[in-house]
């Protein structure tokens, strides 16, 4: 089928583009460059499969882009990610998060697609739980602590309200933290490739607080398998995308040290605001309505992430 994926050119985005190629899919990727690059499609592009559109969501030109392409399916993963990001310039944070994602779904409506899959952030959808109700189910209150997690938020509803006023069906994927090769070191990075970018390196990782703060990190070839698997059921639904176990960042930190022979301590410096101390998301509802798992441990994608970075 004829497919769009926004930030295509990015770290998942990449990633699901892959996939859709190995299944033979044409696909219209969409990005305008900023943090995504062209070599991470390169392999795909290969394939006569993939088009590359360098385009910003905050540009109206991308609903006619979309329009013009008629895809069946559209997979947004374009967005600011950084949280820190967020509430340094929330209004930025709107503009990409909300008003890129309302640009999306119009060119999806005019082009009568049948569906949106759309990334969601289910690090901050759920906010500062009582750490007695980890790990998360999708029933838990939607309270985010930092204009990013607001801005996702605002993007599930309008998906939603797309599909009430227009019939476009949509699935959201409330993400865990999301870690693997191709993951920039640099600027909206996952704590994953900025430790395997320093101690590669060797130089000194930082861990923020006390290093007690937990997070479910998933392997990003799974995250794709659940995009893959969501381009036609659970319709009007929002899924955990997780492993539903927590790792502290001081654990994290041990792992990835010990595979990389750097020093057994981190520098510590002081936490950093809107930082939430805990997270884990319950995915069963992913596994039941999409049959999908998450195959690789954390060891495991430490390995391959670890070998990714080596090699560059």
């Amino acid at each position: 089928m004829q497919t769009v994926v926004t930030g295509g050119a990015g770290f998942i985005g990449s990633f699901v583009v892959d996939r859709l190629v190995t299944d033979g899919h044409e696909v219209l990727a969409i990005d305008d460059l900023s943090t995504g690059r062209e070599s991470n499609l390169s392999a795909a592009m290969e394939s006569g499969l993939v088009r590359l559109e360098v385009c910003d969501i905050c540009d109206s030109a991308v609903i006619d882009l979309i329009a013009e392409t008629a895809p069946e399916v559209v997979l947004h993963l374009a967005a600011q990610v950084d949280v820190q990001a967020s509430i340094d310039d929330p209004v930025h944070d709107v503009e990409v998060n909300v008003l890129g994602t309302v640009r999306v779904l119009e060119g999806a409506r005019r082009a009568a697609s049948r569906k949106v899959v759309l990334a969601a952030s289910g690090g901050t959808l759920y906010g500062d739980p009582d750490p007695s109700r980890l790990p998360l189910r999708e029933d838990e209150p939607r309270a985010p602590v930092s204009p990013y997690g607001v801005s996702k938020m605002a993007a599930v509803d309008y998906l939603d309200a797309y599909q009430t006023l227009h019939g476009l069906a949509g699935t959201s994927l409330a993400l865990a933290n999301v870690y693997g090769p191709r993951q920039d070191p640099h600027g909206e990075a996952g704590v994953v490739a900025i430790f395997a970018n320093r101690l590669l390196k060797g130089e000194t990782c930082t861990v923020f607080g006390d290093g007690g703060q937990t997070r479910d990190f998933v392997y990003v070839a799974d995250v794709a398998d659940a995009f893959i698997a969501a381009m036609r059921p659970a319709v009007g639904q929002l899924l955990n995308i997780g492993t539903g176990v927590e790792t502290s960042v001081n654990d994290l930190y041990r792992v990835m040290a010990s595979s990389v022979g750097g020093p057994g301590e981190p520098y510590r410096a002081s936490g950093k605001p809107g930082e939430i101390r805990r997270s884990a998301l319950d995915p069963s509802r992913a596994v039941e309505e999409l049959t999908w798992t998450p195959k690789t441990s954390l060891v495991e994608g430490v390995a391959e992430t670890v070998a990714w970075f080596s090699s560059r």
